[in-house]
């Protein structure tokens, strides 16, 4: 069995607004499986979903640049998020982001690619040595459409931030360009989990059907006079799925300029379908290694 730590308790806090005492028998219930954790935290009604995003931190820049239908957002990473202010640092994510419109989309492809008569890799390495700290090219995206629209969070300065964000869009392309700038911001502001509900992954369906099913369960269980078990598998649990779907899918979120309206509805109305999207942040996926200033010194001092 897996022990609990401190530091694993304090971690499932974190990312779910649980008690200390909850979340300690969440994992332990689970024998330390943080994913198990969190959705028997969400059955109990415990907690609110938690993305694995919420639990991690890195600094660097997030560069986009569109050209003639085609959208990059690349991720470049520092170590500090002084360095992401670096006029050289952000001088080479520019650079890094053009290549990356010509050249393709996948990161071993642009790192060997040229750049003013050196490889992509080499320019980033010579970079480590002048600025003194360590960079990685993590990851870029490519979306194509008739009209690629880019946004970007946040911005350093101009194209590249911490949050960037494509959107592609069919359509007359001045109607897809004036709208399109607002469906990136909302983009940016709500993180949406996929295109549509046919796009999303099946497997986060069926976990989610699990926890609402389970959760809807146990709450009619303890009530003072449940409802008939058609009742909530045919009305409460189908409509709180149709609310995770509208929720989490860029077409059935209601338009952050226009809540009235969902995003299909409002792109609908201005003449454009979109088509794709990305939304890129710094250090998504990336567990940033953390602690307190007192153990930092004293580890400094050891060494």
């Amino acid at each position: 069995m897996t022990t609990v730590t401190a530091a694993m308790v304090k971690e499932l806090r974190e990312s779910t607004g649980a008690g200390m005492m909850d979340a300690k028998k969440a994992l332990t219930e689970n024998n330390g499986d943080m994913d198990a954790a969190v959705d028997w935290l969400r059955t109990k009604g415990l907690a609110k979903a938690a993305k694995k995003a919420d639990r991690v931190a890195a600094e660097g820049l997030v560069g986009v640049a569109v050209s003639n239908g085609k959208g990059v957002a690349v991720e470049i990473n520092s170590e500090t998020d002084f360095v992401a202010k670096n006029a050289d640092f952000q001088a080479l994510v520019r650079e890094v982001a053009k290549v990356a419109l010509e050249t393709g989309d996948e990161v071993e492809v642009v790192k060997a690619s040229d750049l003013n008569g050196k490889t992509v890799e080499t320019v980033i390495q010579e970079a480590v040595a002048r600025i003194g700290e360590n960079l990685n090219f993590r990851r870029l995206h490519v979306l194509e459409g008739d009209t690629v629209v880019s946004y970007v969070h946040n911005a350093a300065t101009e194209g590249m931030g911490k949050i960037g964000v494509l959107v592609a869009l069919k359509g007359p392309a001045d109607k897809a360009a004036a709208i399109g700038k607002q469906f990136a911001m909302h983009i940016a502001a709500t993180s949406p989990l996929s295109l549509s509900e046919a796009t999303l992954d099946p497997v986060l369906v069926e976990r989610e059907l699990a926890v609402q099913t389970a959760k809807a369960l146990e709450e009619n269980a303890a009530s003072a006079k449940p409802k008939p078990d058609a009742v909530i598998h045919n009305n409460i649990i189908p409509g709180r799925m149709k609310r995770f779907l509208s929720e989490n899918t860029l077409l059935g979120q209601a338009f952050v300029i226009n809540p009235d309206l969902t995003v299909e509805a409002a792109a609908k109305d201005a003449g454009v379908e979109i088509t794709g999207y990305a939304r890129v942040a710094v250090g998504e996926g990336i567990e940033k290694k953390t602690e307190d200033f007192a153990a930092e010194v004293a580890k400094a001092l050891q060494g």
